[in-house]
């Protein structure tokens, strides 16, 4: 993993932290809208079914989890 993709999963992963606290209550869906977000420049709205880099998304994950 190169040092910019770990650095974007560090900011990704605090961001999911900032905005949304350490709960592990719904965890996965904290950071898929937050990769969506970084992937399409917005936050998915209530139906929004596109596509993230699922590589990123469960790295992010990890990192939150590992940090909570």
């Amino acid at each position: 993993m190169s040092s910019q993709s770990k650095k974007i999963i560090d900011d990704l992963a605090s961001r999911v932290i900032d905005n949304f606290g350490s709960s592990k209550i719904e965890v996965e869906k904290k950071c898929w809208m937050i990769v969506h977000e970084h992937h399409h420049g917005v936050m998915p709205t209530e139906y929004d079914i596109r596509e993230v880099d699922e590589e990123l998304y469960l790295a992010v994950l990890e990192k939150v989890k590992a940090n909570t």
